[in-house]
């Protein structure tokens, strides 16, 4: 065979291979490449909606985590507002039991006062008949008197 028929029959098989390529391969092939390019469009746009939609999602926890600063902010000086409130009913509280206390306690050292007051009555009652009893039982004497008199002075 000649080389110019050689080549022919290579030609012819090779526009043979070229037809059958063209026909049976070339499509999957070109097909397989549109679903891959409209994959990464998808997968690109999905990005794109993910890429906004995280930005909504972090602009509300934004706000959220602001809320909730705020509310902290607002308990905690509510507790401390609450707190300062039961200091000073406790102040006073204590204050009108200590007050309560003294007036006791005064009350209890009138008794006391009126108490002694009246033993005191009492003693210097049983000092003045004892010293009415000496008087009477000596005789009759201004010395001897103004002697118990002051010795009942002294004892007072």
């Amino acid at each position: 065979m000649s080389i110019t028929a050689t080549f022919i029959f290579q030609m012819i098989v090779f526009l043979i291979l070229v037809g059958f390529t063209m026909k049976f391969v070339w499509p999957p092939i070109t097909a397989a490449l549109d679903e891959r390019a409209r994959k990464i469009a998808d997968g690109l746009s999905a990005a794109d909606k993910a890429k906004s939609e995280l930005a909504v999602a972090n602009q509300r926890v934004e706000q959220q985590l602001s809320a909730a600063r705020n509310d902290a902010a607002k308990r905690l000086a509510d507790a401390e507002r609450l707190g300062l409130q039961l200091v000073e009913e406790a102040k006073a509280r204590a204050t009108v039991e200590g007050e309560k206390i003294v007036a006791a306690a005064k009350a209890e050292a009138e008794q006391a006062v009126i108490k002694a007051r009246e033993s005191l009555r009492d003693q210097v009652a049983a000092l003045a008949v004892r010293g009415a009893e000496q008087i009477l039982l000596r005789e009759v004497n201004a010395g001897v008197h103004a002697e118990l008199l002051s010795r009942l002075k002294t004892e007072l």
